[in-house]
């Protein structure tokens, strides 16, 4: 698929991301493994150089599942106050379960909204003196 097959209405930035496919054309898949970044669309060839997420998956996961899970040990232990072990077996699976699922297609939707709002580098610019 070449540059010119592109849609002339683009697909949406949130459905593309979350689905973890192509921002351009919707069809390529945009991961080579679990958290790894093609190099380009496997449908339409966008280079997926521009993709630089960094940290922004990792921590509105955390802020959201540090919530949830702290919220629900604390509820549990005023509620019941059961042994420490209760703890452990109860909230270990649910960290893993909230933080690692959802990890993958975070970071697509923010790949997918940095191509739809065309997010770069900030760049200096001289001023030109009047």
């Amino acid at each position: 698929m070449a540059e010119a097959d592109i849609p002339t209405t683009p697909p949406s930035p949130y459905v593309t991301g979350l689905t973890c496919r192509c921002p351009a054309c919707g069809k390529g898949r945009m991961f080579q493994n679990f958290l790894s970044v093609r190099p380009r669309c496997e449908a339409c060839g966008l280079d997926y150089s521009f993709a630089d997420a960094g940290d922004g998956p990792a921590i509105f996961i955390m802020m959201f599942s540090g919530f949830v899970v702290v919220a629900a040990a604390l509820a549990v232990e005023v509620l019941y106050q059961p042994p420490y072990w209760v703890h452990a077996v109860l909230w270990l699976p649910l960290i893993l379960v909230v933080t690692l699922l959802p990890l993958r297609a975070v970071k697509g939707l923010l790949i997918a909204l940095q191509y739809h709002h065309k997010a770069a580098e900030g760049r200096l610019e001289k001023r030109s003196e009047s």
